[in-house]
């Protein structure tokens, strides 16, 4: 016998999974409605396919509140118990990178509209699209995001997105942002915009008082970052997380519902700026960095890196987890840079306390 999602969210309270909370089952109501639409077969007589539309189809969700509230949960359990094949859930940055990927295909063509072939192949894929982790942080995102949308929902497509914002604040200072400000009334028109208001941040939960710098970076501090993503993603291994920034691609090795994993070489060992580090600060509420070695004059051009993404995981709000070859004080002791190193140090302290990111 079939189940609602209701009694799946409670199922999972039953058994220890999930705690209960009671502003994320009142979400499951408006997502249990578009599963049932999803769920039910188009019914149209021959002459009915020739001279009508298809009925069209109901509003999307745009879910959004504070990181670490159960969104990501929330849209897993809708994805996986919607028993349709024509959908999909992926992360919102990575559906982006391959829109552009298929804009800069199809311009090679010569077609006039590069993101009309683009928007057809994902309609010919999917009735039902959920996105998560919605940002918009990037100028070209922000200029084709609201055509692409309304391709896909005027052909029928319905789309579940979640976001730490809500809509009014996407792309908020972004460059040239009044012509995206159309796209924002677009969604309040289109979907129902639900504001998730749990008091609970379940991921600063798991790491209330947990130890989030480890030193030396040997096996043992391995084997505790390998507990502690574990613990956040619920198992999972994973995938790369692709950002397009300027268009550049920047990537993280390891991604899962805004938790991403990567060596000081990923981030700190390539050519990245500023731009980069706020980019990922954007994208994910916590960050594994290991292997972070003792800053000198010999690598002083990582050790700049290192700053700057400090700097912007700071500013951001965003937990990091490290491994590092000694404590913040003593990473960068001598050498040019290493008086300067004392702010971004006193940064690492502050950033290991249990109410960090509140």
């Amino acid at each position: 016998m079939r189940q609602t999602l209701t009694q799946l969210y409670d199922q999972r309270v039953a058994s220890g999974d999930i705690r209960p909370d009671g502003a994320q089952r009142a979400v499951l109501p408006a997502l249990e409605s578009l599963r049932d639409w999803a769920e039910t077969p188009q019914k149209r007589s021959l002459l009915g396919a020739v001279f009508s539309r298809p009925p069209p189809p109901p509003k999307g969700v745009y879910l959004w509140g504070g990181v670490g509230r159960g969104k990501s949960m929330l849209m897993d359990l809708f994805a996986e118990a919607t028993a349709i094949r024509a959908k999909r859930r992926v992360h919102f940055h990575a559906f982006m990178q391959e829109i552009h990927a298929g804009m800069h295909a199809a311009r090679k063509t010569g077609v006039d509209d590069a993101l009309k072939p683009v928007a057809a192949a994902v309609i010919a894929e999917v009735r039902l699209l959920a996105f998560d982790e919605m940002q918009i942080t990037d100028i070209t995102d922000a200029m084709i995001v609201g055509r692409l949308f309304q391709m896909l929902m005027d052909a029928g497509v319905v789309i579940v997105t979640t976001s730490n914002r809500p809509p009014g604040d996407l792309y908020k200072d972004g460059l040239n942002r009044a012509l995206f400000l159309p796209f924002i009334d677009f969604l309040h028109a289109r979907m129902q915009v639900i504001e998730l208001e749990s008091e609970t941040d379940y991921r600063q939960h798991r790491l209330t008082g947990a130890q989030v710098y480890f030193t030396p970076a040997n096996a043992a501090a391995r084997a505790q970052m390998d507990t502690l993503w574990q613990e956040l993603t619920g198992n999972d291994p994973g995938a790369p997380l692709h950002l397009t920034v300027q268009g550049r691609t920047v990537t993280l090795p390891r991604h899962h519902n805004a938790v991403a994993r990567a060596g000081f070489w990923d981030l700190c060992g390539q050519p990245l700026g500023p731009a980069d580090y706020l980019t990922i600060a954007g994208a994910v509420r916590v960050l594994m960095l290991e292997d972070i070695p003792r800053l000198s004059a010999a690598n002083y051009n990582e050790a700049k890196r290192f700053v700057t993404l400090v700097d912007a995981l700071y500013e951001g709000r965003v937990r990091l987890i490290a491994s590092a070859a000694d404590a913040p004080e003593r990473l960068y002791s001598e050498g040019a840079g290493a008086f300067e190193f004392g702010r971004t140090a006193s940064r690492l302290r502050e950033m290991q306390s249990a109410d960090w990111g509140n």
